[in-house]
């Protein structure tokens, strides 16, 4: 046995039980994150594919290299609009670069110590955010589970309502059943068979009874019908010195966002666990894993917040399970695709509803309305900025209204 893999064993107290449990938990991620990583990369102006590429290496590398034991990485919602805009200026190369670039950033920030500035992300922030991405993600999910096929959703959180309540006339009953089945075998599993694979259970029966009774519910296969998937050889991106000076600003935004997110998404599952991250390890974990993404031709590589809350909500005990998620797509993705297509995404809302839900904070917004009102202030406001604005917003209004509140009670 290697030395690695003995410190590994001393340093988890690893053994066959724990590696079941990541073995479970990086299958129900895996199957979370496939139709998402495909989602996310044609939302963002990409090909399916590249999707599955950056969910394969994100959620290798950052496992392999970071700071957080639970840390899934891969393509992120909050990229959308950054990558979009990228590629509608300057190509698909031009972010290639972009990201190429911005993995050297983010590599010096984590090698010079930089991520322990999260640290003094106070908790209502911390909070705030968290709750906002939990209604984001239950919004996202809304029209799956209700079976309304429309390809163009607004992606802000008021206008996709307001297309929702526009379309019920599209809502199908055989999606809501097949959703509320879900629900009720995951509550069901928690109460009895607490040592069940409740999300994989759900799927599984679900999927099974949609293909047997022949139900008119979407499916994986039925939305993305001709999804190939291939690897190209590992090169550095194309570049000139005109293109590299034009995607500057744009490798920085990448490296911000991705190291942001990141961080916030490794405090969040600190949260959800009781332990704690390497901050500056993080980093040059996101560092790895984008710059092996762009050699790859992939997207931004960031820790991703939905699936990370999935993977610990599934049971995951060590980094094995965001490596074993990483095989889990890739062999999804070249070999067993038939296999899930199959998957009603109505089920797949139905777990992604439970995940939004353990994400919520309601109780500790009550517990800082009883104790704090500046806090409980705070955290409402970086609630609200999450939810119609953005993260970045949210986190950097939470903390400037966190210090200023400090400062009036001194």
């Amino acid at each position: 046995m290697n030395t690695a893999l003995i410190t590994f064993y001393k340093k988890y107290g690893y053994n066959q039980n724990i590696f079941y449990q990541d073995l479970i938990a990086g299958l129900t991620v895996g199957i979370v994150a496939l139709p998402l990583s495909i989602a996310i990369a044609i939302a963002s102006g990409a090909s399916p594919d590249k999707g599955i590429i950056t969910a394969v290496i994100g959620g290798f590398f950052i496992s392999f290299f970071g700071g957080s034991k639970f840390q899934i990485g891969g393509p992120t919602g909050a990229f959308i609009v950054v990558v979009y805009s990228v590629i509608s200026k300057h190509g698909y190369d031009g972010l290639l670069l972009a990201t190429f670039l911005a993995s050297f950033i983010l590599f010096f920030c984590g090698l010079f110590k930089l991520g322990k500035l999260i640290e003094h992300v106070p908790h209502s922030v911390i909070m705030g955010f968290t709750s906002g991405i939990s209604i984001i993600l239950f919004t996202s999910q809304v029209k799956d589970f209700l079976g309304i096929n429309l390809d163009q959703l607004p992606a802000d959180f008021y206008h996709r309502w307001f297309i929702y309540f526009h379309n019920l006339n599209l809502i199908k009953a055989s999606s809501i059943v097949i959703g509320v089945l879900t629900l009720a075998i995951i509550l069901l599993q928690r109460k009895y068979f607490k040592k069940l694979p409740g999300f994989l259970i759900a799927l599984g029966i679900c999927t099974l009874v949609v293909y047997f009774f022949n139900l008119p519910v979407d499916t994986i296969g039925g939305k993305y019908p001709n999804m190939d998937i291939a690897f190209e050889a590992p090169s550095i991106p194309a570049w000139s010195t005109d293109k590299l000076i034009h995607v500057i600003p744009s490798a920085f935004t990448i490296a911000f966002l991705a190291g942001i997110e990141s961080l916030l998404c490794a405090v969040m599952a600190d949260k959800m666990t009781g332990k704690k991250h390497d901050p500056n390890q993080e980093l040059v974990a996101q560092g790895i894993s984008n710059f092996a993404s762009s050699i790859f031709a992939g997207m931004p590589v960031t820790g991703a917040l939905a699936r990370t809350a999935t993977n610990i909500d599934a049971g995951a005990k060590s980094p094995v399970a965001g490596i074993v998620q990483s095989f889990f797509i890739l062999f999804f993705g070249f070999i067993a695709f038939d296999l899930i297509k199959f998957i009603p995404l109505a089920s797949l809302a139905a777990v992604l509803f439970m995940v939004a839900y353990n994400m919520s904070e309601i109780k500790g917004f009550v517990l800082a309305l009883n104790n704090s009102k500046s806090e409980f202030f705070v955290s409402i406001v970086t609630f609200l900025l999450t939810i119609f604005y953005s993260i970045l917003i949210a986190v950097v209004v939470g903390l400037v209204l966190y210090f200023l509140l400090l400062k009036l009670k001194k």
